[in-house]
């Protein structure tokens, strides 16, 4: 229900929007349109490599990484997390697919918060547009805080 609902508004916006400026909307589209066609090529890769990880990586290997306990488990599924940045609607089926196999909530949590906040591979690009200082400070503090949420999962469920 709620992708109706998202997608009949956007479409009201939109008649709005040509209603009101025709030439306009249509270079917000042609422009929407160049954006959309720069992150598929990346989107396709990310998905591309998660499944190319999940089926030439053994079952026992994924289930024993994400089943360890302690602080070992939190750090090394931190430090994997860590080195992609992964946009949550591909992020939450791996977690998902990762649940299945085992996984515990609670380092799926520092998982997922890591993956989506922290990223080492994407920090030359990040540091170009904000700078060393700003990355750095960032990162580091969107890890504190992934441990931190993983942490309060263990201690909740």
């Amino acid at each position: 229900m709620l992708p109706i609902i998202f997608w009949s508004v956007a479409s009201l916006a939109l008649l709005v929007s040509w209603w009101r400026d025709p030439d306009l909307t249509v270079k917000a589209i042609r422009i929407c349109g160049r954006s959309l066609k720069g992150l598929v090529p990346g989107v396709l890769g990310m998905i591309a490599l998660v499944g190319l990880v999940l089926a030439l990586v053994p079952q026992e290997a994924l289930t024993k990484l994400f089943t360890t306990k302690g602080v070992l488990g939190f750090a090394m599924i931190s430090l994997v997390g860590s080195i992609f940045t992964m946009p949550a609607p591909i992020a939450f089926p791996l977690a998902g697919s990762l649940l299945r196999i085992g996984a515990a909530p609670a380092v799926m949590a520092t998982f997922i918060t890591t993956l989506t906040m922290v990223g080492i591979v994407s920090a030359p690009m990040e540091i170009s547009y904000f700078g060393l200082r700003f990355t750095l400070l960032r990162q580091t503090l969107s890890f504190i805080s992934a441990i931190v949420i993983g942490l309060l999962m263990g201690v909740f469920l």
